[in-house]
């Protein structure tokens, strides 16, 4: 058995410390055993475009999730236990036909409770050839010492800090521990890889983080925004997401039953650019899901007035 898998035998992989034997077949708040259940993989455009740049990027989508968002917009699989069960061996050969498919990385999406497998596969796959830098595609509810499992492994580090305030953490996504263990596991990717480099317009290794806007500022994204500026550096790849869309149970929530406004999003660009943020993704309020790449100090006004 590789080692890491005796991780499963008490697990404390996130924040949760579920402390349940999943080899045993016993199951924590994400639901998973040690089976590896992917809900789909393939060519993924969706990403932001250093990550899908023109040929894709190869993402992996892992079923079930440490969070609960009352908004998931993938609640079909991040809270179900669904999808097909693949072998450490067969998620190594998914590796190997994403590459073959012409990917330009492969991306965990929502990888925290299957870390102990991951890690054999991407030994098993880079000792057939595999060239290909990994993105971890995370929400960042995560435990340092587990991101620390994967130095070396992981070239990309691509977190969403979600919330800054706990009450709301808890109330929107189960999870009043959040700001914390978010904080601290950024830092431990930064300190890992480094800011994102891109060469040729496709991302080679560093951190580029997420930040999906909510309405009412119940995110706290100035203030999150505030300490990526200090402890992050204003050279930090953002992504900073206006697509949020009430999904799931958002509409029984009145303060999240809406888009965001332009305003709520204006102004935290007009923030970035005071702070002389340059590498930072932005989205057209009118079609939230196509990504503006090269946001410049030059660039925003046209970019979010036309």
């Amino acid at each position: 058995m590789d080692d890491h898998l005796c991780l499963l035998e008490r697990c404390e992989l996130c924040p949760r410390r579920c402390r349940v034997n999943r080899l045993g077949g016993q199951t924590g708040y994400c639901g998973v055993t040690d089976r590896i259940l992917i809900a789909y993989y393939g060519r993924h455009y969706g990403e932001e475009p250093p990550i899908s740049g023109d040929m894709g990027s190869g993402n992996i989508f892992f079923s079930s999730c440490n969070l609960r968002c009352i908004y998931c917009q993938n609640y079909q699989i991040s809270h179900t236990i669904t999808g097909r069960e693949f072998s450490i061996e067969e998620l190594a050969g998914i590796f190997l036909e994403l590459e073959r498919q012409g990917c330009h990385n492969i991306n965990l999406v929502s990888p925290i409770p299957y870390i102990p497998m991951i890690i054999p596969a991407i030994e098993k796959a880079r000792s057939k050839g595999l060239k290909l830098p990994f993105v971890y595609n995370t929400n960042a509810y995560e435990n340092v010492e587990t991101i620390r499992l994967l130095e070396g492994f992981i070239d990309i580090y691509l977190p969403d800090f979600k919330y800054w305030n706990k009450n709301i953490a808890k109330r929107l996504s189960d999870v009043g521990d959040y700001p914390e263990h978010a904080q601290a596991a950024i830092l431990e990717m930064k300190a890992q890889v480094g800011d994102l480099v891109v060469k040729k317009g496709i991302a080679e290794k560093g951190l580029l983080l997420r930040h999906l806007v909510l309405p009412n500022n119940l995110a706290g994204s100035r203030q999150i925004l505030a300490w990526v500026l200090k402890e992050l550096g204003r050279d930090t790849y953002l992504s900073l997401m206006s697509q949020y869309y009430p999904l799931h149970n958002a509409s029984q929530y009145p303060m999240i039953n809406r888009r965001i406004k332009d305003r709520e999003y204006d102004e935290l660009i007009d923030f970035l650019i005071t702070n002389g943020f340059e590498n930072v993704f932005i989205q057209e309020p009118e079609s939230a899901e196509e990504f503006i790449p090269d946001f410049r100090l030059r660039d925003p006004f046209s970019a979010i007035t036309k």
